[in-house]
C-alpha cells in the first residue's frame, strides 16, 4: 500500500463518494449505505472531515461535531476493512485530536467490541464507566 496521506475535507464534495460509500459498506455500516444521500448529508453538516488516501484511494474517513470550544464529538472513524491495523485510524483521530486540541470535552459512542476499546484507548479514550472517580455518566437516546 502506498503511504497513507491525511487530507483535511474543506470541501467534501472532493470526496470520491462512491468511495466513501465503499468504506461504509466494508466496515459493515449499511444502515447508512442505504441512504447515500443522508450519508452525504452528514458529512456536508459536520463541522470536521477528513480522508486517509493511499495514493489517490481513499481507504479512511473521519468526521466530527463541534462548537469549536467545549465539546466535539467524533460521529464517524471508518477504515476500510483491507486497510485495518495499519495506522489510518489512529492517524485520523489524530488529526481530530489536532484540530480540536483545545476543546475540553471530546466525545464518541462505538459498539462493545474489546478492539474497538482497545483502539479507542490507544488514541487516549476511555470509557465513562472507567474515567476519574466513576461519577461520570452518559445517555444517549436513539430515535
Amino acid at each position: 500500500m502506498p503511504p497513507i496521506e491525511i487530507r483535511v475535507m474543506t470541501d467534501v464534495a472532493e470526496l470520491p463518494f462512491v468511495e466513501v460509500l465503499n468504506i461504509y459498506e466494508s466496515a459493515g455500516w449499511t444502515v447508512y449505505t442505504r441512504e447515500p444521500e443522508r450519508i452525504r448529508a452528514a458529512l456536508v453538516g459536520s463541522s470536521f472531515v477528513a480522508g486517509a488516501f493511499a495514493g489517490e484511494r481513499l481507504v479512511g474517513l473521519v468526521r466530527a461535531i463541534s462548537d469549536d470550544v467545549t465539546i466535539s464529538y467524533v460521529q464517524d472513524v471508518l477504515v476500510h476493512a483491507d486497510a485495518q491495523r495499519s495506522g489510518v485510524g489512529a492517524a485520523l483521530m489524530d488529526a481530530v485530536a489536532k484540530r480540536y486540541g483545545h476543546v475540553r470535552q471530546h466525545v464518541l459512542l462505538t459498539d462493545d467490541e474489546p478492539r474497538q476499546r482497545a483502539f479507542y484507548e490507544s488514541v487516549g479514550y476511555a470509557e465513562t464507566r472507567d474515567f476519574g472517580d466513576g461519577s461520570l455518566r452518559a445517555f444517549v437516546r436513539f430515535t
